[in-house]
């Protein structure tokens, strides 16, 4: 498909130079707004803040990993020394090698504005590159001060990269589709996590009472879960100050009882820093390989949530925080564990209890009850960015996005999301009961995200950073040299519960890319259906178009010409309002557009006219305010950008309209001849030679006799000659998709009474 810019310089007609001078791109009036906008910086002393309080939002569940890991390495037992010496040496290098090299030193670093995570990485191409399928991007939207992109040279590895990707239509869906199935996978992981990281921590009791019935060890995890998802509505700050004192003590407890028990039992499992042991425990375990490659990868869970969380927090303080704290303590805990298990081969199944000293058992089974809760907070914060980055790109049913925080931008809480994630995690809770089914699961979800963020670092190595082939080639070998093994392995546990995550990664999949596929062929309709301006104004001879007092606000996909919504409007209904607006809702591929600029005016034709374009440009859905108060920020808004609009044409510093005081002819001009029933007079010509204070006057005047919003209701339909599949894909899923989804005026907080809905039906 043509992008948007490329059908409107091919659009035919013997009115285009016309309405090439009514309705002109808005470059001036962006270029003006840019460098309005100055980046915040970080303190030394906010970034240690951060860095602490992102212990309990980010590493939680990273950190309570050695809850469960070696159980699901030696699930049979352990039958000498030397396996448990390898499997901690390779516990070291995989931690080594995936979260400290590839995610906190070189994954993180491609944030988008600092926003993590798949859709991250995919929104960062679609800046470098034109492999969004959704081609509403316009030259003036690369005037934003956090639209970077970069520009190559003619011959340039990078260029031909850019190139090939652009180069067919299939190549933009198979990209598409990687992220997606990424994506998806996450948000399946942010349901295993809380699954089996509390119910994990709450089988410690059974350790102290070994006649305990598992049925309670289950419902103590799901009321701890009930509670958990009940507080998201308080904000990740709130709850990251909450949990990141529990988390620091965390980590604090399992390095000092590892490095207790190191000293107590066996010093000589220092050894499997060595790398030789990996080898020696590949030879020796070939018979149960896999399902000790599917426990090992246990040990990284929470990396991709890592990245995902990024928006919450600055690069540095995540590495800070990592680096000092989580990574020592980690090693140190699982060196001691491997230490206790050599001493008591038996007590593999719970050895993180059993290696704990009995002073400071139920202490530290408080603490680690409390650390699983916070595990599960990374997963779920990472699912709600996940979801408004998805949001953003039209690949998701539109839902309510609230932000929790105004410092922090991506703290945010989605109520509907919320809710799902808790009853799915509680059904998998409740369903398994035991650490080994989920682990099976929760290790496939990680290592297919894990993957596709391999995958996509190759782009953005290319076309981004511009790296040498050479980074890339050993960037990406290392990865898959790490990663695909244990792929194969989690794969090999499908049938013993890792098809969970498959089950609702296909789910979430199938609601995501109908959504989207559906969203760009109603894109493509308005593309096609839209009128030029100059059609509109000759229609007031042949409609006898009136105006009738009040601002009509219309609202549209499209940054130039008009809706068809507008036209079928005034074909049924001869009349319009005697300000019009159209409203262009545009959601860029950006983590955030400043205040500054995301609002651009422009008047279309001459100033009698009194026509305007606004275009809101924006990098997700509207915040969570109430309807009142939101809708009148938003008329405030644009209030202010109108009256701006009119002081830059007092001044005489922008021409908003090239020829916006020529001399047209009468067919063009009629339009301001027929006089409204209600003023009995003409509102247009009253006003065809006004000044700055008269203009602001009538505008306000029009603003006190009503303001009513235009939207458009299009439905989507196959056709009649379309396959079984499609028309269910279409009639039955997308329908309902929009059914339970919020509507426009939900979103922007339009009131009813003043809600206008133009109807049409689309035919695909």
């Amino acid at each position: 498909m043509a992008s948007t810019s490329d059908m409107e310089t091919t659009n035919p007609g013997s009115i285009w130079e016309l309405d090439k001078d009514l309705d002109v791109p808005m470059d001036e009036e962006a270029s003006r707004l840019k460098n309005m906008y100055i980046e915040k910086k970080f303190s030394s002393v906010l970034l240690l803040r951060l860095a602490f309080q992102s212990l309990g939002v980010v590493f939680g569940d990273l950190g309570t990993s050695p809850l469960y890991v070696f159980y699901n390495i030696f699930p049979h037992g352990v039958d000498n020394d030397e396996d448990v010496i390898g499997a901690l040496s390779l516990i070291i290098y995989t931690l080594t090698l995936i979260p400290l090299m590839k995610y906190v030193f070189v994954v993180l670093r491609a944030n988008d504005n600092g926003q993590g995570g798949t859709f991250a990485l995919y929104s960062l191409l679609c800046r470098h590159a034109k492999v969004s399928t959704i081609p509403n991007q316009h030259k003036t939207d690369e005037e934003l001060t956090t639209y970077s992109r970069q520009t190559y040279e003619e011959n340039s590895l990078a260029a031909k990269v850019k190139r090939w990707l652009e180069g067919h239509a299939y190549k933009k869906n198979c990209l598409l589709i990687l992220v997606l199935i990424g994506t998806c996978t996450a948000i399946g992981d942010g349901i295993l996590t809380p699954a089996i990281s509390v119910l994990s921590a709450t089988g410690g009791i059974r350790v102290q009472n070994p006649k305990m019935s598992t049925d309670v060890v289950v419902i103590v995890a799901v009321t701890i879960l009930i509670g958990l998802f009940s507080m998201q509505h308080y904000g990740t700050d709130k709850v990251g100050w909450l949990f990141a004192p529990l988390v620091f003590l965390w980590f604090i407890l399992i390095g000092s009882v590892g490095a207790f028990n190191i000293h107590k039992y066996n010093s000589s499992v220092l050894k499997a820093y060595n790398p030789v042991y990996i080898y020696r425990f590949l030879r020796r375990a070939k018979s149960e390989i896999w399902t000790s490659l599917g426990g090992v990868m246990l040990s990284i869970t929470g990396t991709e949530a890592l990245f995902a969380d990024l928006c919450h927090f600055p690069v540095l303080a995540i590495q800070i925080a990592f680096t000092l704290v989580v990574f020592p303590c980690l090693l140190l805990a699982y060196t001691g564990q491997a230490a206790y298990i050599i001493v008591h081969k038996d007590h593999v199944v719970d050895a993180f209890y059993r290696s704990i000293p009995d002073a400071i058992y139920w202490p530290a089974f408080v603490i680690a009850t409390l650390a699983a809760i916070v595990a599960s907070q990374a997963t779920i914060s990472a699912t709600y960015s996940i979801i408004k980055q998805a949001l953003a790109l039209g690949c998701f049913p539109r839902v309510s996005v609230v932000h929790t925080s105004k410092k922090f931008l991506g703290q945010i809480y989605i109520p509907d999301i919320n809710w799902v994630l808790m009853i799915l995690c509680i059904a998998v809770t409740a369903g398994f009961k035991n650490q080994i089914q989920i682990g099976n699961a929760y290790g496939t979800a990680v290592v297919i995200v894990m993957l596709v963020t391999t995958f996509l670092m190759v782009p953005i190595m290319l076309l981004v950073w511009k790296s040498h082939w050479i980074l890339v080639v050993t960037f990406l070998v290392l990865s898959l040299m790490v990663e695909f093994p244990y792929f194969i392995a989690c794969i090999n546990k499908v049938d013993e519960g890792g098809w969970v995550p498959l089950a609702v990664a296909i789910t979430f999949f199938i609601i995501m890319y109908v959504w989207h596929f559906c969203t760009v062929k109603r894109y493509e309709f308005e593309m096609h259906s839209k009128v030029s301006m100059a059609w509109i104004l000759g229609l007031g001879p042949s409609l006898g178009l009136v105006r009738v007092p009040g601002i009509g606000f219309v609202y549209t996909e499209l940054a130039s010409g008009v809706p068809h919504i507008f036209s079928h409007f005034i074909t049924n209904l001869p009349a319009i309002h005697s300000v019009v607006v159209f409203v262009c809702v545009k959601y860029l591929p950006v983590y955030t557009v400043p205040v500054e600029e995301r609002f651009v005016m422009k008047r279309i034709g001459p100033k009698n006219f009194h026509m305007f374009r606004c275009v809101t440009r924006l990098e997700s859905m509207m915040d969570g305010y109430s309807d009142s108060e939101d809708f009148t920020m938003s008329e405030q808004k644009v209030e202010r950008s109108a009256n701006a609009l009119l002081m830059s044409e007092k001044a005489g510093s922008n021409t908003l309209c090239s020829g916006s005081d020529l001399s047209y002819s009468s067919s063009h001009d009629s339009i301001v001849l027929a006089k409204s029933p209600l003023t009995g007079n003409n509102s247009l010509t009253r006003y065809s030679s006004q000044t700055y204070g008269d203009e602001l006057e009538f505008l306000n005047s029009c603003k006190d006799a009503g303001v009513v919003h235009i939207l458009g209701n299009t439905i989507v339909r196959a056709r009649r000659d379309s396959g079984i599949i499609k028309r269910i894909v279409v009639d039955h899923l997308y329908a309902f998709l929009r059914k339970v989804c919020r509507e426009h005026s939900v979103i922007f907080n339009v009131p009813h009474e003043s809600l206008l809905n133009v109807g049409q039906i689309y035919y695909i």
